[in-house]
């Protein structure tokens, strides 16, 4: 019924507006008494465990950074199925975000464009409540994405993502790094080898012995993906990300006015599928075999992540298929891949 629902309904509303009503009924489900029950009708029925950053994830399939920006849904997520949830983007100074209106579908590419602005409550509230996640028996994997406040001046971000490195690794099943993400100003300019380094390296140190990965961008050429690829294994991290949104409009089916009111932001979703694939496979040539590569762009289908885990990926995680394929669309997901990498008799 969520299609009909979605074209009836949920396209009437602000995207905004809709995304924090289905938020509060995902946040409410520990206390309505019914998770556990969902999760049995959710989770995998196959072994589709993963082994990787020195975790057991229970699904491949996890929530991408920007779902829960604060962290307040990681329970209700795992019961829908997710193996694994990454809150964010988290910044050490509370911000409001991009003014409103900032998010934007455009139904015939299946995709969103989003120029939320790292909205959040900030790195001290957020330890407090994933403080009690991390309480909970039987949740999933919990990933942190920590970015650059807004106020920081560029030159400053390290001591800004080291404070947030403080607060939330402790608190991490493993950390994220985002310097990708073209809405906030200047920060994909992190991504040149003489900025990346000495950040990483020195969030590396804070983070101790939480797990530590990097999220870069799908619009680096080919070169610079192998750069940082190269540069993650040679200081030692756990992990890449790959990849963010993109800033490129090429190809949309969605007619040219509405893209171009949609305005500036990071695009994803279905037209992201073909450059998040090729950078997967980009990264995969440059990084040994056990390096954990998570595989996010236009992930749609259980097939879609059936084919990112074939071109190498350790784990693969969606945001805006959610918005077009509804609250199962973790079941979905693990069901098609229960399918799918079945062994055969």
């Amino acid at each position: 019924m969520y299609p009909l629902i979605f074209s009836l309904f949920l396209t009437r509303l602000d995207p905004e507006r809709a995304h924090h009503l289905a938020f509060t009924v995902i946040r409410a489900l520990p206390t309505l008494g019914v998770g556990g029950v969902v999760h049995r009708f959710t989770r995998p029925r196959t072994d589709l465990g993963v082994e990787t950053l020195g975790l057991r994830f229970e699904s491949p399939f996890g929530v991408a950074a920007g779902f829960d920006k604060d962290g307040e849904a990681v329970i209700g997520l795992g019961q829908l199925g997710f193996g694994h949830v990454e809150v964010g983007t988290i910044t050490a100074v509370p911000q409001p975000g991009n003014p409103k209106p900032r998010l934007f579908r455009l139904i015939p590419d299946r995709a969103i464009v989003n120029r939320m602005g790292f909205n959040n409550s900030g790195a001290r509230a957020a330890r407090v409540r994933l403080a009690h996640v991390r309480s909970v028996a039987g949740r999933p994997v919990l990933g942190i994405n920590i970015g650059k406040s807004r106020v920081t001046a560029v030159e400053d971000a390290t001591a800004d993502y080291l404070v947030s490195a403080a607060l939330l690794a402790p608190l991490a099943d493993y950390l994220v790094v985002n310097v990708s993400s073209p809405n906030t100003p200047g920060l994909r300019g992190l991504q040149e080898l003489d900025q990346l380094a000495p950040l990483l390296r020195a969030v590396k140190v804070e983070a101790g012995a939480t797990p530590l990965l990097v999220k870069i961008a799908p619009d680096l050429e080919d070169e610079a993906v192998t750069r940082i690829a190269e540069l993650v294994v040679a200081l030692g991290l756990d992990g890449i990300i790959a990849t963010n949104t993109t800033i490129s409009r090429a190809g949309l089916a969605t007619d040219a006015a509405t893209v171009e009111a949609a305005g500036a932001g990071g695009l994803s979703g279905a037209p992201l599928r073909a450059r998040s694939l090729a950078v997967l496979r980009v990264i995969r040539a440059a990084v040994p075999r056990d390096l954990c590569v998570i595989s996010v762009g236009g992930v749609e289908t259980a097939e879609h992540v059936a084919e990112r885990l074939a071109a190498g990926a350790t784990l693969v995680q969606g945001y805006t298929g959610f918005l077009y394929r509804g609250p199962l669309w973790a079941r979905q997901i693990n069901r098609g891949l229960d399918r799918i990498l079945a062994p055969r008799p």
